[in-house]
């Protein structure tokens, strides 16, 4: 007979999730994420699978979490431009730690995309659905009269996703939330009508 689990599959993912998001892939071993799931070595494996595949579905989550928490955003501000707003000054208006681990998915583009195709693959689909999202929402802006008329949907949208990722890294880095403000303002204000 089988034994059944005795552990919240879904509880166990975020935790390995925050542990990989804290040391990065390589700097987290078996055992950094045995004690944060609190399960054992053959639970790990046979429910998860090995350390790479762990990851990948924490990234997966991630992905998934932080996209619905961005596009929540961007569908509850008060104007188009309000929602851009909100999105870029959220970087600078968080925690000492949670600026110092940055965003995962950032992380994993810095360390894991380069050499893991599959990593590249999760990362490059979810940046471009942001791109796509920052895309609707520039041509609603647009159409508001809130963005400039001239100003390009598509290449602002891959403008507001690199800025967000130098944000973050810029956050990871140490700059202050002043600093972060004023990226975002700035970029803001390119976009918006004289």
């Amino acid at each position: 007979m089988a034994r059944t689990k005795e552990f919240d599959r879904d509880e166990a993912l975020k935790r390995a999730m925050f542990v990989f998001w804290e040391k990065g892939y390589e700097a987290t071993s078996t055992d950094d994420l045995l004690r944060a799931m609190g399960i054992g070595r053959q639970s790990m494996y046979d429910t998860f699978g090995d350390k790479r595949r762990i990851y990948l579905e924490a990234l997966r989550y991630y992905q998934s979490e932080m996209g619905a928490e961005l596009f929540e955003n961007l569908r509850t501000a008060a104007s188009p431009l309000a929602a851009l707003g909100k999105v870029l000054l959220s970087i600078a208006d968080q925690s000492p730690s949670e600026m110092a681990r940055g965003c995962l998915s950032v992380n994993a583009t810095a360390e894991l995309a380069p050499s893991d195709p599959e990593v590249a693959s999760m990362v490059k689909s979810a940046s471009m659905l942001c791109e796509a999202a920052f895309e609707r929402i520039v041509q609603e802006a647009k159409r508001k009269g809130e963005i400039r008329p001239s100003a390009d949907e598509r290449a602002a949208g891959r403008f507001l996703l690199s800025t967000i990722r130098g944000m973050r890294i810029s956050a990871k880095a140490g700059s202050s939330p002043e600093a972060l403000r004023d990226i975002a303002r700035v970029a803001l204000d390119g976009l918006k009508a004289p």
